[in-house]
């Protein structure tokens, strides 16, 4: 058996329940000879050589998937190619690496954040041959002086808890620019050797009205020895198999999705079919069957037929507490989609809110066994949260939609002799944009624009939005100008805010103390009180000859940019206080003629602040000379080349809402 030296730092673990025959930890441990260089990346997948595999993964959610792939298919091909030692590599032993394997890797990706290497050895040693394997990040910790603070450094975190656990030796090596986590698995004596899953299903597996099943165990003490490595490997088997539900279900968005793979999940490792109902919230109440699998897919139609026409209803227990897994009826007519047997239906539950319910059905038995009943309910507790966290997030979606809907104008007005372009991009992830817009007719040949900014983001800023667009566009309506339009809302939005400051303080005193309140409260009142707004009116010539007249101000906003025919940029406008900061505060308009082939542009901070490094956009009149790069170009061509050059400006997207406005005088007929 290969031996080696840990190197620098090496925490070396052995856990107290180790079998007997485990190889001593202090015989071998990470880093292997021969491994590659410190901080190698293979460049084509995994490499290695007889008895020693390794590959680089991402730091990614797809990492650990791959590790338990690269686990078992390394072990197998060890196997296959009947490597020394390798005949002892029980499904026990490969079920074990590949559950830690996975624990491990999730548990690098998620807290180191970087690419992981992996690296399995065969160790051969006879029976005692082991399989050791190596878990490595570039994000290593301080190295630890002693046993009892390297597991304080690391944790107690689920991942090493499992090592401890099943590992007959396990440690952690610290190297300059890696940290590796190790395990080593030691083979049993060779009863079974690697090869598909055991079969479970041992008890009480027969046809309804048949004869027993073929007993699978011998009877007598090698019965209760065998049983006892069976369950024990069952244990083992079903850590593996939630790791992969896990993985699978997390971060799905859709419920449907969801229902889809526990569905894919199940079938045919635990049952012949499976199907999932969710409650859909309708008027009716009834739960909808969203779907339904069968090993055979010949027969799906006609057991979602059959399934539909009797839904299951489970009541609780009596004392407050929802059912657990029970067996249900087999569903008739089973010529339809297999013979009879066993079906056993368990709710889908969150906290205290039901979901919807998991039903399935295995042919040739009497009843499932009390492991896999276990199983399953463990796996419907994951199931249920993962719908729970799907419908969490299809309810802010349609919310954030709703609200977009009404905080932006629908069709935008052709204004008489000026073409007009709209770019509105919220920045991604955002649950409602803090930017708005609005171009509407407000009289008789006059029209009016406004592009604002609410300091804050999420619902709080969408409160402000929701109250500045329809109040200036009724004062607008009602005649008043642009100076007078900026007096009244800013007095509005300063007495909103503080009414909410007044709201904040009656919380504190009926809570008894600020501490009391509801975390991020006071900050959430606190946020989306001012708005940057620049607002204007667009008077068309009347004479015929295009163009048209503009009054504008700008309060707090970016200043608007006037593009000339003779490719010259000038600013238009002064800058003026925030709306919301003071309310007596008194704006002042500017007035100036837009001729024919002139463009105005309006934006909002989420182009001129476009950051890249220590480098905003609009640094050195960055944003005058890309508007100078659009002599010649319609207002679309404007709105398309600055979208460009703003995206363009860094390799990231834009973390801040983009948004920005083009009016372009055109010549009269």
């Amino acid at each position: 058996m290969r031996t080696t030296t840990p190197s620098e730092t090496d925490v070396v673990r052995r856990p107290t329940t180790a079998r007997p025959d485990a190889v001593p930890a202090q015989d071998s441990g990470p880093p292997a000879d021969g491994r590659p260089a410190e901080g190698a990346q293979p460049a084509d997948g995994a490499y290695g050589t007889e008895g020693f595999r390794a590959v680089g993964l991402p730091g990614s959610p797809i990492a650990a998937t791959a590790a338990r792939q690269f686990v078992r298919t390394t072990l197998a091909d060890w196997v296959t190619r009947g490597l020394p030692g390798a005949e002892y590599l029980t499904a026990r032993l490969t079920d074990e690496a590949e559950l830690l394997v996975s624990e491990l890797v999730t548990n690098a990706v998620v807290h180191a954040g970087t690419a992981v290497e992996l690296l399995c050895r065969l160790d051969e040693d006879g029976p005692h041959t082991a399989v050791t394997v190596e878990v490595s990040d570039h994000h290593p910790a301080r190295p630890v002086r002693g046993r009892h603070d390297a597991v304080t450094a690391e944790g107690a975190g689920r991942g090493l808890q499992l090592v401890g656990a099943i590992a007959d030796a396990w440690g952690i090596t610290y190297r300059r620019t890696l940290k590796t986590v190790w395990f080593r698995v030691t083979a049993d004596a060779p009863e079974a050797v690697y090869g598909p899953p055991m079969e479970i299903f041992h008890a009480d597996r027969r046809a309804p009205g048949g004869p027993p099943a073929t007993e699978l165990m011998p009877p007598g003490p090698q019965r209760a020895a065998l049983r006892r490595c069976e369950v024990e490997r069952l244990h083992h088997g079903a850590l593996s198999f939630l790791a992969e539900a896990s993985d699978l279900l997390s971060g799905q968005l859709d419920a449907d999705q969801v229902a889809a793979l526990v569905a894919q999940l199940i079938v045919p490792r635990m049952a012949d079919w499976c199907a999932v109902w969710l409650e859909n919230g309708g008027e009716s109440g009834a739960p909808r069957l969203a779907r339904v699998w069968h090993a055979t897919e010949s027969r799906i139609d006609g057991l979602r037929e059959l399934l539909e026409k009797d839904p299951p209803v489970l009541t609780g227990r009596g004392d407050g507490h929802p059912a657990g897994a029970g067996p249900w009826p087999w569903p008739g007519e089973p010529s339809g989609f297999g013979p009879g047997g066993a079906a056993l239906a368990c709710p889908l539950i969150s906290g205290v809110r039901r979901h919807g319910t998991l039903l399935i059905g295995r042919a040739g038995l009497l009843r499932f066994p009390d492991e896999v009943v276990s199983l399953i309910e463990d796996l419907a507790g994951r199931v249920a949260r993962a719908i729970a966290s799907a419908d969490a997030y299809s309810r802010q979606e349609r919310i954030s939609r709703v609200l977009q809907r009404r905080l932006l104008p629908g069709r935008r007005p052709d204004v008489p002799g000026v073409a007009s372009a709209v770019v509105y991009e919220p920045r991604e992830g955002a649950w409602a944009g803090g930017d708005f817009w609005d171009l509407f007719q407000a009289g008789e040949g006059r029209w009016c624009f406004m592009l604002g900014d609410v300091c804050g983001s999420g619902p709080e800023a969408a409160a402000v939005t929701g109250l500045a667009r329809p109040v200036l566009r009724l004062l607008a309506r009602e005649g008043y100008g642009v100076g007078d339009v900026l007096d009244r809302l800013n007095r509005t939005v300063a007495r909103e805010a503080a009414d909410s400051v007044a709201a904040v303080a009656a919380a504190v005193v009926a809570a008894g103390s600020e501490a009391e309140l509801q975390p991020g409260y006071r900050e959430e009142s606190e946020q989306a009180r001012f708005l940057s707004l620049l607002y204007g009116e667009i008077v068309p010539h009347a004479d015929g000859t295009g163009g048209a007249r503009c009054t504008l101000a700008s309060a707090g906003h970016p200043l608007p940019l006037v593009l000339g025919t003779d490719g010259t940029v000038r600013a238009v406008a002064a800058p003026q206080m925030l709306l919301g900061v003071m309310e007596e505060t008194e704006y002042e308009s500017e007035s100036f003629d837009l001729a024919p082939g002139e463009t105005l542009l309006c934006v909002t901070d989420g182009v001129t602040e476009r950051r890249s490094g220590s480098r905003l956009f609009d640094d050195e009149d960055g944003l005058a000379q890309a508007l100078a790069e659009c002599a010649g170009l319609g207002a679309d061509g404007v709105a398309e080349h600055l979208r460009s050059r703003v995206h363009a400006f860094a390799a990231t997207p834009p973390d801040d809402d983009l948004a920005l406005l083009v009016l372009q005088a055109v010549p009269g007929p």
